[in-house]
């Protein structure tokens, strides 16, 4: 039962990123999305610790100190910022690098549809940035990704998802600057 549970948890957070990526443009990415899921190393342990409210990546890593599941998922997909993360070769040590924008947007999409799934009716718009708030991730990510995560989840608590969608089709998919890269006039 836990596993037919978790499968329909999984195939309906796809569908929610999927949704929201067609509404930006970006298909191939969500028809694409979190497809490692389905293997037998992250299926098998999200069937194993799933519980319907959270990920079971958080339960296994509780367990055993470590998450094998979510460490073969992050090295998989690129809407994860943990992706973005390599050997800086002047500090010769790890270091986070700045996300391309489509893969900003597709996290985007990610967080929005986890927060649905995980909050169901208590979802509200401003639940990714809540999260994000909350979580200690914000010092592990490039400043640069941070800052822009921050904004475009800020966007959606207060502006909502079809203006936030809409910057994200018309400006941040297109390279168009974030208001503090603009050029200020001389």
């Amino acid at each position: 039962m836990k596993a037919w549970k978790h499968f329909v948890t999984i195939t309906r957070h796809r569908h929610l990123v999927m949704a929201g990526c067609f509404r930006v443009g970006l298909y191939r990415q969500g028809l694409t999305h979190d497809l490692s899921k389905y293997s037998p190393t992250e299926f098998l342990t999200g069937a194993k610790y799933y519980q319907g409210t959270r990920s079971p990546n958080a339960a296994e890593r509780e367990e055993k100190g470590y998450s094998l599941a979510w460490m073969h998922h992050k090295g998989r997909n690129r809407h994860h910022y943990e992706y973005w993360t390599d050997m800086d070769p002047v500090k010769k040590d790890y270091a986070a690098q700045p996300m391309p924008r489509k893969y900003l947007v597709e996290m985007v999409m990610d967080r929005r549809a986890a927060c649905m799934v995980y909050e169901g009716k208590n979802y509200n718009p401003g639940s990714a940035l809540a999260y994000f708030e909350k979580s200690r991730e914000r010092t592990l990510m490039h400043p640069q990704t941070q800052k822009e995560l921050s904004y475009l989840l800020t966007m959606l608590k207060e502006q909502g998802e079809e203006k936030t969608f809409h910057y994200l089709k018309h400006s941040v998919l297109k390279g168009k600057p974030f208001p503090w890269e603009a050029e200020k006039p001389e």
